[in-house]
């Protein structure tokens, strides 16, 4: 049986759909304010707990032989300590006590840069470091940006024509269809050639930021109204956060990081990616086009 932690988020619904598609056993992490009715309807048993509590994490690994941790904080949380860390540690630790057979991490594109004003990347770094070393038999998954996160924008820009982006539009990225992420951590289980490995998955072609803005115009036959502040207006709004609430102005760090950093693949290291599990992935403009009803 899988056990599936944030399984009620973008990333875990659809590992949980496709393990259900399979007619795999999978056990469900959730929260008790998390929407999981879709979840049980497809077969998933539902475990309601808080991955802040080691005892909680304990009791929904009885029975599990296949772990993928797919959850993760959000910036108005400020949750990269309790959750992106803490909780995957005990996750990993109580993992090995159970005799899990392996452990798939859902990390970040760029963990390995060291940057210091994102604490996320940093607990998903210290997550890579831990779990390296924990003898269980283990695959590290670094995404860049997820399609799925395109799904409201592209809503928006249906209504209204306008794509906000700040920061530099030539900044490249490599997002990756979220569905073939599911796919990967799923098969990350069961290929041999996976085990052991840290692979940086993004989708097959490298596209720069402001081209977003064209694929929704060729998919909605509108012609984009960019509005384009400069990464100036983050730093505004950090400081003005930090007399109110430090803690949210260290998290948007991370935010920030993401906005002023290139996050692609390369083609060899997608290349890799599709010979090792098998798979051809998919464009961000396909993803797209299966979701939005134009």
């Amino acid at each position: 049986m899988f056990l599936v932690t944030g399984a009620a988020g973008g990333l875990g619904k659809r590992i949980v759909r496709q393990l259900r598609d399979q007619e795999q056993p999978v056990r469900a992490f959730v929260r008790l304010t998390s929407r999981y009715n879709e979840l049980e309807r497809r077969g998933a048993e539902i475990f309601i707990g808080d991955l802040t509590q080691e005892r909680d994490i304990q009791r929904s690994l009885q029975d599990i032989q296949f772990v993928i941790s797919a959850h993760g904080s959000n910036e108005a949380s400020g949750g990269a300590q309790a959750l992106d860390y803490r909780a995957n540690i005990d996750l990993i630790d109580q993992a090995k006590a159970a005799g899990v057979q392996h452990f798939t991490l859902i990390s970040v594109l760029g963990a390995d840069r060291d940057y210091e004003d994102a604490p996320v990347f940093k607990a998903k770094a210290a997550v890579e470091k831990y779990l390296k070393a924990s003898g269980l038999n283990y695959t590290i998954l670094r995404p860049s940006g997820f399609a799925s996160n395109l799904l409201p924008l592209a809503e928006q820009f249906r209504k209204t024509g306008v794509y906000l982006l700040v920061g530099d539009p030539r900044t490249r990225t490599s997002i990756i269809s979220t569905d073939d992420l599911a796919k990967l951590a799923i098969a990350s289980a069961t290929t041999p050639a996976a085990h052991g490995q840290t692979f940086n998955v993004g989708g097959p072609e490298i596209l720069e930021r402001g081209e977003i803005a064209n694929i929704f115009a060729r998919i909605f036959k509108k012609e984009p109204i960019l509005i384009n502040p400069p990464l100036l207006a983050i730093d505004g709004l950090r400081a003005a956060i930090g007399f109110l609430n430090p803690g949210l102005k260290a998290s948007l760090g991370t935010f920030r990081t993401l906005l002023a950093n290139e996050f692609y693949t390369t083609p060899a290291e997608v290349e890799q990616l599709e010979a090792v599990y098998g798979i051809q992935l998919e464009t961000v403009e396909s993803f797209l086009r299966r979701y939005l009803t134009v």
